[in-house]
């Protein structure tokens, strides 16, 4: 699934290419974003998780806890990069308008 979707953005690419059309205007980083967040975000966090199972069924409960406290910080920290992103997104239609 995620190769099939990839693949139709390389032979959209490829289309311009061939057909000499004017140079894109620029990266459309929406669909680059919303495919990171929707597809390979979840499969990570569920390797994750069950790296996390499988130590706990270790006896390994504070690697566990001490891991899953930097997978949180980590989530805080891109959560935060996030609202930071779309802040400056509106302090420039703000002062720009």
């Amino acid at each position: 699934m995620i190769a099939t979707e990839l693949v139709q953005q390389a032979s959209g690419v490829l289309a311009h290419v061939i057909a000499g059309e004017a140079d894109p205007k620029g990266i459309d980083t929406q669909n680059i974003v919303s495919f990171f967040a929707g597809k390979v975000a979840p499969i990570l966090l569920a390797v994750l998780g069950v790296i996390f199972i499988g130590r706990a069924s270790k006896g390994e409960v504070s690697k566990v806890l001490t891991s899953s406290a930097i997978a949180i910080v980590g989530l805080a920290f891109i959560a935060g990069a996030a609202t930071l992103f779309f802040v400056g997104d509106f302090l420039i239609q703000l002062i720009f308008e």
